[in-house]
């Protein structure tokens, strides 16, 4: 197992109550959506006076090939009211086989590669969605050695 990502573990992620923005971008223009997008959610709860209740996140509808079809998601205790791109949504219960990758982003695809073999290894089926919740980003620390993604691929049951 490379070890750039923690040993995969099954979890059960709880309901969320989440900010959301969808997004469908080329994978060349990902790095120009992002920031954008991630500010466009954080106004639309600074204006409503919503605090996150937790780091933001990624949720991909498949797994990214030249097209990111993903919402930006920001964790909240109260629904947000919808606003531009923004919209409330809750997202469900649901199985998960989970670990936290360290370093850039660059590295994420191989990253999801190792958690997509583990999952085949233990029989499992994965679902065709995928969360990516930055726990340490850029923002928080400008090292990509000290970043930290939790990955997370929702099985199908």
């Amino acid at each position: 197992m490379n070890d750039s990502i923690d040993a995969p573990q099954i979890a059960e992620a709880e309901p969320q109550l989440v900010a959301m923005l969808h997004i469908t971008v080329k994978r060349s223009e990902i790095r120009e959506v992002m920031g954008p997008g991630i500010g466009e959610v954080m106004a639309a709860l600074a204006a409503q006076g919503i605090a996150p209740i937790g780091p933001w996140f990624t949720h991909h509808l498949k797994r990214p090939s030249d097209i990111f079809d993903f919402d930006v998601c920001v964790p909240t205790a109260t629904p947000v009211a919808a606003v531009g791109r923004v919209r409330p949504e809750q997202l469900p219960a649901v199985k998960v086989a989970r670990t936290i990758y360290r370093g850039p982003y660059e590295g994420l695809a191989a990253a999801w590669g190792e958690l997509l073999k583990w999952i085949t290894a233990e029989g499992l089926t994965p679902a065709s969605d995928l969360f990516e919740r930055y726990i340490i980003d850029p923002k928080s620390n400008p090292d990509p050695a000290s970043w930290r993604t939790e990955l997370s691929r929702p099985l199908v049951v």
